[in-house]
């Protein structure tokens, strides 16, 4: 009897300890998300964010990652779920974002995940988890303060222990190096490997016979001074150096997709390039000209004029897809690829990245892309967005071809006048004969 006495008190008071079990559990909420929320993650959403997949780089079987959010936006800010896209994806809130795909959840449903986080999203792991920075997420002024986004500033010059090989500031800075890996300088080349080098550099071309022979006999102490300044003066430099500008710019010939239609004063742009090389042009008005050199206050030089215009065939060359159904989609596709290009030749940033999210490295915001994107919407960069779009050209002249053009025009206006003369007159005889 003892014995059974002694059950039933150990038998209530397991009861007891497990129903305070039970009631704390409930009082945390995390039997409400156990119950409520997990099984609707797990038969909804896992498959697509869970271990093995996770689109737009979201996980939804972590707390952590919940947290933190995929490549957009934290999916749960616990207390607050107006602010959590968790819950807009599942009330289709948003054209755009409506999860899961299959089909919209039953109002109750989305009634228990807005409790749920308005109970501050209770989870068995809330504890564990310290909440880290969503995905993407930049604080954009620290990384502005990396070292490639500062101005130029003089530097001192490093001491060097061999003084006597530096010829150029530069020359401290290389040996300065060098001497801190235990390493000397090579040995200086010879001059027929002197002028080999240096012709190829700055022309991709070879030294001719006669001009390694002139550069050999020539003795006379700023020898090499010349060879530069004379390779320099040559077209060959401005053709060899203005390929990489090209490059960096997506020249060429034709936009290169399926339509693949040929730009055909895509050459004009080219030479634009090769003669600001050879001209030695100030960089800061070479990127403005391309960028806005329709906008430039107009000068009396026909020439200037038309060369700023020419500059901004760096808006229309490019890989553009010029066939697209939707035709709001193909012009923000054009503007999307202006946007990066300039990104990647101006300031070495792939600015595509934050037109669907803010970059998750580079501090440029969905904003700033926008922004950008906005000059570019207003900017008339296609002529029409028919089944072939057709991109926008503006006539140019020389001034020799302009008056060429008013005295052919004047010449025609007196022929025509001296026609009409006779014809006039030719008529009247006419008549006056028909009328005898």
């Amino acid at each position: 009897m003892k014995i059974f006495r002694t059950f039933l008190l150990l038998a209530a008071l397991l009861g007891f300890f497990c129903a305070n079990c039970t009631t704390t559990r409930a009082d945390d909420g995390t039997d409400f998300f156990e119950n409520k929320i997990r099984p609707i993650l797990v038969k909804h959403c896992y498959e697509c964010h869970g271990d093995e997949e996770q689109e737009s780089d979201l996980r939804l079987d972590s707390y952590a990652e919940m947290l933190r959010g995929g490549a957009t936006a934290p999916a749960v800010i616990p207390g607050e779920p107006d602010e959590s896209l968790l819950l807009h994806a599942i009330g289709y809130e948003d054209d755009e974002l409506q999860m899961p795909p299959d089909g919209k959840l039953s109002d109750a449903v989305i009634a228990d995940f807005r409790k749920w986080i308005e109970m501050d999203a209770p989870h068995l792991d809330a504890n564990k988890t310290s909440v880290l920075p969503r995905k993407g997420a930049v604080d954009l002024e620290k990384e502005r303060q990396f070292w490639s986004f500062q101005p130029l500033a003089d530097t001192a010059i490093p001491t060097v222990t061999a003084r006597n090989w530096p010829q150029q500031s530069i020359d401290y800075f290389i040996l300065n190096k060098l001497e801190q890996q235990e390493l000397s300088p090579a040995a200086a080349a010879d001059r027929r490997t002197l002028i080999r080098r240096v012709t190829f550099d700055l022309t991709g071309l070879p030294p001719t016979p006669a001009e390694i022979d002139n550069f050999l006999f020539d003795k006379s102490p700023n020898a090499y001074q010349q060879l530069i300044e004379r390779l320099l003066d040559s077209e060959a430099y401005g053709e060899r150096w203005g390929r990489f500008w090209l490059d960096v710019v997506r020249y060429a010939d034709s936009n290169g997709l399926d339509e693949n239609v040929a730009h055909g004063n895509a050459w004009r742009y080219r030479n634009y390039v090769i003669a600001a090389f050879n001209q030695d042009r100030p960089f800061n008005e070479f990127l403005t000209e391309q960028i806005a050199g329709d906008l430039m206050p107009k000068t009396k030089s026909t020439a200037t004029n038309n060369r700023r215009i020419i500059a901004t065939g760096f808006l229309v060359l490019g890989p553009k897809v010029l066939a697209e159904v939707d035709k709001v989609k193909m012009e923000m596709d054009i503007i999307d690829e202006q946007v990066s290009t300039v990104g990647q030749a101006f300031m070495g940033m792939t600015f595509g990245c934050a037109r669907c999210h803010d970059h998750k490295f580079d501090p440029i915001s969905t904003e700033d892309y926008y922004a950008l994107a906005g000059v570019f919407k207003s900017t008339t960069t296609m002529e029409s967005f028919k089944t072939i779009a057709k991109w926008n050209e503006t006539e140019i002249a020389s001034e020799q071809d302009q008056a060429n053009y008013k005295t052919a025009a004047a010449l025609i206006d007196t022929k025509t006048a001296e026609l009409k003369t006779f014809t006039d007159a030719a008529n009247k005889e006419l008549l006056a004969a028909l009328a005898v």
